[in-house]
């Protein structure tokens, strides 16, 4: 199929429609070596974050607000990873870069309810963060098992109808080219395939990167103000030392997650940018959070770091 041939777009065939998707441009003698590097990274993402949710599934210390929500940032990490690895993989081992419309449209979904998802989850802990240190007497009344039920519901909610309204927005449109000027599938990409008027599409998810970026900024921005006001007005060292452990390892993820989604999100808007460094930007979204969240995490809490290491010993200690 030709780049900018005229299709036929009835909701049947439309899904049956091979795309193709940016050449990887690996030479011959390297093709092993990038397959080994992709099956390894998505194996030691599963590996890091599946430590992460079992620890907190099993030990019931850390069944607290605070790690259920990391549990399904977690969730969110893998879903992320389950969409880009695999399909990497097949595309580095065969050396063909043909995807179904189908294929496509389900990868770009899942990454997109991963990012969204990611940076709904990590605004909900700042809040979390701000109850526990800046009003710790009335936590427990405040951040109530039923509380959280509907925190983590009204996420996944707004994760899942945002992104399922863009994605019916974008199918809904006919298309007449093939080519996925992407290293995956993603929304930006597959409205690139219409010669319709996308105008509407763009200006609604436009409207709702502002909306889930604005709220999340400013609600992490308000939420660390507050807790380093109240942390410079207590004279508890030892208080202020705990918050600041477990604030500053939200912090550090929450950071370069929107540092990598703000450079993503540049590069798709602006021609200039080099295809080579866009094509950077968009791996690096779905290859860092997941590897660097569960170590953060593991690493910098001690709750978590000491109920793996245990948990580790038992099975090293059973073989």
């Amino acid at each position: 199929m030709g780049g900018d041939t005229s299709l036929n777009n009835s909701n049947l065939t439309r899904f049956m429609i091979t795309l193709t998707m940016e050449s990887l441009d690996i030479p011959p003698s390297s093709v092993f070596f990038i397959l080994i590097i992709a099956i390894m990274t998505y194996c030691l993402i599963l590996f890091f974050q599946s430590m992460i949710l079992v620890t907190i599934a099993v030990k019931r210390d850390l069944q607290k607000p605070m790690y259920i929500l990391l549990f399904n940032l977690s969730i969110c990490d893998i879903m992320g990873a389950t969409a880009f690895y695999p399909q990497l993989a097949g595309s580095v081992l065969s050396q063909n870069r043909e995807i179904s419309y189908a294929a496509c449209a389900l990868q770009g979904i899942l990454l997109h309810l991963y990012g969204n998802g990611s940076l709904l989850f990590l605004t909900v802990m700042a809040y979390d963060r701000y109850i526990a240190i800046c009003k710790p007497l009335r936590y427990h009344n405040l951040m109530t098992q039923g509380t959280l039920v509907k925190l983590i519901f009204m996420v996944w909610s707004i994760d899942v109808v945002i992104i399922g309204s863009t994605f019916i927005l974008t199918i809904s449109k006919e298309i007449c080219r093939t080519n996925i000027v992407d290293m995956y599938c993603n929304n930006p990409s597959l409205m690139k395939l219409s010669c319709e008027d996308t105008s509407v599409i763009n200006y609604y998810g436009l409207f709702t990167i502002a909306l889930i970026q604005g709220s999340s900024i400013l609600i992490v921005s308000l939420s660390y103000i507050k807790i380093l006001i109240t942390c410079l007005s207590t004279k508890q060292t030892q208080s202020i030392s705990k918050a600041m452990q477990t604030c500053g390892t939200h912090l550090i993820v929450f950071l370069s997650f929107e540092i990598n989604t703000f450079l993503l999100l540049i590069s798709h808007r602006l021609d200039a940018v080099s295809p080579h460094l866009r094509r950077a930007f968009g791996v690096s979204i779905v290859i860092f959070p997941p590897i660097l969240n569960p170590l953060i995490y593991g690493l910098k809490t001690r709750e978590i770091r000491q109920a793996i290491f245990k948990f580790l010993q038992r099975k090293i200690s059973f073989i």
